[in-house]
C-alpha cells in the first residue's frame, strides 16, 4: 500500500488529543504535538509520529512526570541549568531554548543545560528556534539509549549523541546542520524496521564486525560512528557537555528508553545561543551568509552531480512540500496511530477534524 498524505495541522490536532487523553495538560500537549509534527514536516520521521506509541507506553507505565516543575537550579547572566523534573523532553528543551534566547539578547551568548529531561525529538528543532529569532543556535544531547561502543570496544557506553547548528540567512534558507555522531540515528533504524526496509551497508555492524542490514536485528550489533575513531571522540565530548556537565546520565547510567519504560532517564541536553548583533550588524551578517551559501551552491561539481546542497536545504524543501501536499505516513504507522486512537477513545487520524 502507498503512503497516505496527511495535512500537518490535522496530525498536530490528533497528537494533541492523544497526549491530552494520556494526561498532559492542554498547553503542554499542544507544545509537544507541535514539535512532533514539526519533526515530521521537515522529514525527521524517526522523531515524529512514530514516537507517539512509545511515549504513550512510558506514560502508562509511570515513566514520565506529566505535571513537571521545570525550574532553574543554577544561573548566571550568560548561563542556566534546568531541572526538567522528568517531564517530556520537548517541554524542557523548549523552555531551555527560550531562556537561552532571552539571555543571549543581553549577554551576546548564552548556554542553558538540562538534566532530568527526556527524549526531545530531532536536535534541529531547538537550533532552528534560535535561527527564527535571527540568532545562531547550537544544540547538544545525550541519546536515550547506548548503541555505540568506544572505538575498538564492544561495551555499549555511548549513544548517537547529536549536535545541531542553525545559522540564519537573509534571502536563503537558514543553514541547518543536524547530525548524530553515528552514521545514522537510531530513529532511522526504527523507521526502516517499520517500513520493512533494509538498512544500507555502513549503518551498523554485528559483534563480529560484519555488516548488519536487517533493522529488526539491530540488537545484535551497534551503530557505526561517523569518521571512525573521530566519531567516537565526538560522541564522547558531546555526551560530557550535554550529560556529565549537567549532572545527567552518561555512559553506563544511560537508560535504554526503547526497552525500559519506567525508570527515570535523566536525559541531558544543552543549547547554546549566539546573538550576531553582539558582533555587528545583523542584516550584514545574514547577507554574508547568503554570499557563502551561493558560492557553495554555484561551485564546480563533479561529473554526474546535479546540485551542491547546503545543510538543511533538503529539509527546507521537504517542509515546503509537506506543508503543501501533506505529510506522507506509511501504512504501518497509520495502523499504529489508529490502534492508539482506539485505546484512548479518540477519533482516528483520518477522522480528526
Amino acid at each position: 500500500m502507498p503512503d497516505s498524505r496527511v495535512p500537518p495541522a490535522r496530525l498536530c490536532r490528533f497528537i494533541t488529543a492523544a497526549l491530552e487523553r494520556l494526561g498532559l495538560p492542554p498547553t503542554d500537549a499542544a507544545t509537544v504535538a507541535r514539535l512532533m509534527t514539526d519533526a515530521e514536516t521537515q522529514g525527521s520521521d524517526g522523531h515524529g509520529a512514530i514516537r507517539l506509541a512509545p511515549y504513550a507506553r512510558r506514560v502508562r507505565e509511570g515513566g514520565y512526570n506529566l505535571q513537571p516543575a521545570i525550574r532553574v537550579v543554577q544561573e548566571k547572566p550568560g548561563m542556566a541549568l534546568l531541572d526538567g523534573d522528568n517531564g517530556f523532553g520537548h517541554l524542557v528543551m523548549h523552555k531551555a531554548t527560550e531562556l537561552a534566547i532571552e539571555k543571549a539578547r543581553t549577554c551576546g551568548v548564552a548556554w542553558v543545560g538540562s538534566r532530568l529531561s527526556n527524549h526531545a525529538g530531532p536536535a534541529s528543532l531547538y537550533a532552528r528556534m534560535a535561527a527564527a529569532q535571527d540568532m545562531i543556535g547550537v544544540y547538544f544531547a545525550v541519546g536515550n539509549a547506548n548503541h555505540l561502543p568506544p572505538w575498538g570496544g564492544l561495551d555499549m557506553l555511548l549513544s548517537t549523541n547529536p549536535v545541531a547548528v542553525a545559522i540564519p540567512a537573509a534571502e536563503e534558507p537558514p543553514v541547518v546542520l543536524d547530525m548524530a555522531s553515528t552514521v545514522a540515528a537510531y530513529g532511522k533504524v526504527k523507521a526502516k524496521a517499520q517500513r520493512g526496509e533494509q538498512m544500507p551497508i555502513g549503518w551498523m555492524i554485528d559483534r563480529l564486525g560484519q555488516p548488519l542490514t536487517d533493522p529488526k536485528r539491530a540488537d545484535e550489533g551497534f551503530l557505526m560512528p561517523i569518521g571512525g575513531y573521530k566519531g567516537y571522540g565526538l560522541a564522547l565530548v558531546i555526551g560530557m557537555l550535554a550529560g556529565t556537565l549537567n549532572g545527567a546520565a552518561m555512559g553506563r547510567e544511560v537508560i535504554d528508553f526503547n526497552k525500559d519504560y519506567r525508570t527515570t532517564t535523566n536525559t541531558g541536553q544543552a543549547i547554546l545561543v549566539i546573538d550576531p548583533a553582539a558582533f555587528g550588524d545583523v542584516a550584514a551578517f545574514k547577507a554574508r551568509v547568503d554570499t557563502v551559501v551561493r558560492e557553495m551552491r554555484a561551485s564546480e561539481r563533479m561529473p554526474g552531480v546535479e546540485r551542491v546542497w547546503l545543510p538543511g536545504e533538503q529539509s527546507h524543501l521537504r517542509r515546503q512540500q509537506n506543508e503543501r501536499e501533506g505529510i506522507a505516513l506509511p501504512p504501518a504507522l497509520l495502523a499504529q496511530l489508529d490502534a492508539i486512537a482506539g485505546e484512548l477513545g479518540i477519533p482516528t487520524l483520518h477522522n480528526t477534524n
